[in-house]
């Protein structure tokens, strides 16, 4: 296989060079059944391709000699547009739901906020979990942890700790994912 051509899958339709575009003394041609011609000059190339009634595309222009290759342009436009219409479907994104705690926060609430985040994560999204220190609360840290340290041993069959709880300023936080996401 030529050099370069491996990477010709990722050129985008709006970097290829079509027919008179393509401005190469010589090229390297690949006919539209995938079979290599050869090394030739870009008149004999264009010839080719006029034979078939298809175009002649340049797919590595940064091989030595460039590839180019036979096919129907046109039909090729089509399919790539068709496939990134089915990647897009495909694609599911991923969103982060946040769940605020407090320190002082009661059992049959934290049980509630579990059950939210249990559902959010079976959903297949990301759980952010954070807990507000106001006033002297910030005096007892630590029970943020142990409140922190609970949520996510409620929430390990169905998710795994991404960042462990970490005090930024007023604020502790913690990041659960879904266990099948790893």
């Amino acid at each position: 296989m030529p050099k370069g051509f491996e990477r010709c899958l990722f050129i985008s339709t709006k970097e290829l060079q079509i027919n008179e575009e393509i401005r190469d003394k010589e090229v390297r041609v690949i006919s539209d059944s995938g079979e290599q011609l050869g090394i030739m000059p870009l008149k004999d190339a264009f010839k080719a391709a006029e034979q078939r009634n298809l175009d002649l595309v340049k797919i590595a222009p940064q091989a030595n000699p460039p590839v180019c290759k036979i096919m129907d342009y046109g039909k090729y436009r089509f399919d790539q547009a068709k496939k990134e219409k089915e990647n897009k479907k495909n694609q599911r994104t991923v969103e982060t739901k946040e769940i605020r705690l407090s320190v002082n926060i009661d059992t049959h609430d934290f049980d509630t906020k579990v059950n939210h985040a249990l559902k959010f994560l079976k959903a297949g999204n990301k759980v952010k979990v954070s807990i507000r220190f106001r006033g002297r609360e910030m005096a007892h840290a630590h029970l943020g942890n142990g409140i922190m340290d609970k949520f996510a041993e409620a929430c390990a069959e169905v998710g795994a700790v991404d960042k462990p709880a970490k005090l930024e300023g007023r604020q502790m936080l913690m990041f659960l994912s879904p266990k099948a996401a790893k």
